[in-house]
């Protein structure tokens, strides 16, 4: 049996029609740029948030990076953030000029651990002149960048209280989340400054190229991350500050339009095989050797990823791949850890939590197309691997 990682065609063939209907329709109207398409997308996509404003950007890493820009944040400022998520998040910060200041996660959600950000402001920062410093670097704290990472929104109550107090904005670093919940029903996005989502083909509503959009409750930060995104132009030719090329295309969002109206389906189906994992894996008797994925109680878990904690995780992933089933490792080097953030200083032990997800963990499938044979076999050739290997 064949077992992908993930696999799309199911779902354009379903939608094949309507969406080649629409881009068609876009290729009659030769307006790809800012059109119709996005404004409709941006205004959906605000309100699936919690959110009054959308506006559409290229990517999510520029979703990322303009966010950023739109708050000001640039040389001698520092972001608080995760080292164990996707390389955008710290590569937009150092791309806008900031410092990353990292803390570990929790090893339960894989997210950002509040009290580890807490002991960092409160042990290695001081107050200067209003502004937060970090002692060892003489940066200004000026925002904090939690990560909801594989469709689990991180604990914002705690990291929200600490953010008023410290005076820091908060960018949500929703790339993987969109339409996730908190236990208070806080969608992903809508309890921060500005939220960021990406719409990557692989992600839950996932675009036909790179796409991406900024949601805020903040009309001067949407007005100003509008401009961002145009070169800092308003009106035309005439630009107040400099931005970017960050545009969300007509194309994309036409396709994102469509899709976004099954999300919620394709949410629950995900959903439901992660339900079938839970108890297949407790059948299987191999809760006591893996470390199934910990959604907290009351949360909309959307599982972006699956991903499991699993001893002899490399070999156990060379098998796997021997019995036709897809996985992946998100992610095998933190970030503090990569060549390219080396003059940050880090060094290895200083986020343990990180480092131990980095080499335990695996993404299994959960694309909501999967049957339920196809997700019995996957927990079958795991439960044969340790039954080897044990």
């Amino acid at each position: 049996m064949q077992v992908p990682l993930l696999d799309l065609k199911p779902q354009y063939r379903a939608l094949k029609s309507e969406i080649d209907a629409a881009i068609e329709r876009v290729c009659d109207a030769q307006a790809f740029i800012l059109g119709p398409g996005v404004r409709e997308l941006e205004a959906a996509v605000a309100a699936y948030s919690g959110c009054s404003h959308g506006i559409g950007m290229s990517s999510g890493t520029d979703a990322l990076l303009a966010a950023l820009m739109a708050l000001d944040i640039g040389e001698g400022d520092a972001v608080i953030t995760s080292p164990y998520t996707f390389f955008a998040t710290a590569g937009t910060i150092a791309r806008a000029g900031a410092r990353s200041l990292f803390v570990d996660i929790d090893p339960a959600t894989f997210n950002l651990a509040p009290a580890a950000v807490e002991r960092l402001l409160r042990e290695d920062c001081e107050r200067r002149d209003g502004r937060v410093v970090h002692r060892a670097t003489g940066t200004v704290v000026r925002a904090l960048m939690p990560v909801h990472l594989y469709g689990q929104m991180a604990d914002m109550t705690p990291l929200m209280a600490l953010a008023r107090e410290f005076g820091l904005r908060v960018i949500e670093d929703a790339a993987q989340a969109i339409g996730a919940a908190d236990g208070e029903k806080r969608r992903a996005c809508s309890i921060g400054d500005i939220g960021c989502l990406s719409f990557f083909p692989t992600k839950n509503l996932g675009a036909f190229g790179d796409a991406g959009m900024c949601v805020t409750n903040d009309a001067a930060l949407a007005a100003k991350l509008a401009m961002v995104r145009v070169h800092g132009m308003e009106p035309k030719y005439y630009h107040q500050l400099v931005g970017g090329n960050f545009r969300l295309d007509e194309l994309q969002a036409v396709v994102l339009s469509i899709k976004l109206k099954h999300l919620d389906a394709w949410t629950l189906g995900r959903q439901e095989n992660a339900c079938f994992y839970y108890e297949a894996f407790e059948r299987a008797g191999l809760k006591g050797t893996v470390t199934l994925p910990a959604a907290l109680p009351g949360v909309r878990h959307i599982y972006n990823q699956f991903v499991v904690r699993f001893p002899q995780r490399d070999a156990l992933k060379k098998f796997l791949g021997e019995c036709g089933v897809g996985s992946e490792i998100y992610y095998p080097v933190p970030l503090h850890q990569q060549q390219c953030f080396a003059p940050l200083g880090y060094q290895t032990g200083d986020f343990p939590e990180s480092e131990r997800a980095a080499a335990e963990t695996l993404a299994l499938p959960i694309f909501p197309e999967l049957s339920r044979g196809q997700l019995q076999y996957v927990v079958d050739c795991i439960a044969h691997f340790y039954a080897h290997h044990g």
